[in-house]
């Protein structure tokens, strides 16, 4: 099991000084008014044992000012707001940088934990890798050849003709890693934010908080560290899309802070580079780009101020094409591709198989003298090599004219006709 990044203690053990913190309780307080400290401290997820320290400190320079209890209870907070002095605090520290969040991460303590719950710890069994396949239909060679490929956590090529699950297999391997990682909101370097954590690409999971340790004072605290998020292995799919531009940080000018490249926020996870060789980028300036990262382990970023500074690359990396691999790139290039798979077309059985399989999902009555027909007169007798995609394609054809014509949802030799001219361009 992964073990969290434990709750820091003291500011020092933030990874972050004072100031920075100072800033960040100014521009929230700026940002949503009247806070209590354990409202604050969920805020910008930080312990309130910290919280409360740096509160103090603030009501003393006169950046913040009590503004009484937040019920009848005597129990309750004191409520705090900027004071006059903190407006043009908040308000530099905002020309600074717009960010207002959860606390960053030190660079040292996201290159410790990504490499703490690195990939490459995660061994993957046959049955693990059967078990997520079981809904493709693929020959048996093509599993054992995978296996190693997707447990070495190395560079993946899928190349063959299109419509044959390249795709599919890919974001299928994604479904087998159950490692459950811990990802940060975001990232400080030489005084910038990166902004990291993406809710349309980490899934978050309930990790229930069983660590618990007493401090000297003998008060109980959570051992997890709240900047942190406890997630899924992640899974980016990216095609035709891909620039050079997405793989350096994003810099919004306005807001003053960053946004980790698309490659950055799959640490931990998997890559899949779709359709690779359709970029308006070319593939072998995409390798080129990757030479040191697919080789070393590592990734050089630059901030706008000229700083340049190290991230890991720790991710299984899969490139899919329907492109001949030497058309790709060089032997150079090809090279960094550690693990070169050809994903054959579906053999006569297997092809049955499929098409059986997508007429159990839509409750169409299969039927094997029928099917034979049809294979024979369009695939046999015209030497057209069958697909994966072709039978999904056929019955949802099919299904559109049932349904306009709304008749029952059926098969017959005219509706394959009229599905494969669909199909089919002569």
């Amino acid at each position: 099991m992964i073990t969290a990044p434990r709750a820091p203690r003291t500011v020092e053990e933030t990874g972050l000084d004072a100031d920075t913190l100072h800033k960040l309780i100014g521009k929230t307080l700026h940002t949503l008014g009247t806070m209590t400290p354990s409202a604050i401290a969920r805020e910008i997820c930080m312990p309130i044992q910290i919280v409360s320290p740096l509160i103090g400190e603030m009501q003393k320079l006169q950046l913040i000012e009590a503004r009484g209890l937040a019920g009848a209870d005597m129990r309750s907070e004191l409520r705090y707001a900027l004071g006059g002095a903190g407006v043009p605090f908040a308000l530099e520290a905002l020309g600074q940088s717009k960010y207002v969040g959860p606390a960053p991460v030190s660079l040292d303590a996201f290159h410790d934990q990504i490499r703490a719950q690195t990939i490459r710890h995660e061994h993957i069994a046959r049955p693990d890798l059967e078990k997520c396949l079981n809904h493709l239909v693929l020959q048996e060679f093509l599993i054992d050849r995978l296996g190693p490929a997707v447990n070495s956590a190395k560079s993946i090529l899928f190349y063959g003709e299109p419509g044959n699950g390249k795709t599919s297999i890919a974001e299928a391997v994604g479904t087998v890693f159950q490692d459950v990682i811990y990802l940060p909101h975001c990232i400080e370097v030489g005084g910038q934010i990166i902004n990291f954590f993406d809710k349309t690409i980490h899934v978050p999971v309930e990790v229930p908080d069983r660590e618990l340790s007493e401090s000297d004072q003998g008060e109980k605290r959570v051992a997890r560290d709240p900047r942190w998020v406890a997630c899924r292995r992640p899974v980016i799919l990216t095609g035709g899309e891909l620039t050079l531009q997405m793989l350096d940080l994003m810099y919004n000018p306005v807001a003053n802070f960053y946004e980790a490249p698309i490659h950055l926020k799959a640490s931990g996870g998997i890559f899949i580079v779709d359709d690779f060789g359709r970029q308006q980028t070319s593939p072998q300036a995409i390798l080129n780009r990757w030479i040191i990262p697919l080789e070393r382990g590592y990734d050089f970023l630059a901030l706008h101020t000229g700083k340049k500074f190290s991230v890991p690359f720790d991710q299984l990396a899969i490139f899919s094409t329907n492109i001949s691999p030497h058309e790709l790139a060089d032997a150079a290039g090809l090279r960094r591709l550690y693990y070169k798979l050809n994903i054959p077309v579906p053999t006569a059985e297997d092809f049955r198989l499929i098409f059986l399989h997508e007429c159990e999902a839509r409750q169409i009555q299969f039927e094997e003298a029928q099917f034979e027909r049809f294979f024979k007169r369009y695939y046999l007798d015209q030497g057209n090599a069958p697909a994966g995609h072709h039978p999904k394609y056929i019955l949802d054809f099919i299904s559109s004219v049932c349904s306009y014509r709304g008749s029952e949802l059926r098969l017959d030799d005219e509706l394959l006709e009229g599905a494969w001219q669909n199909l089919h361009i002569v």
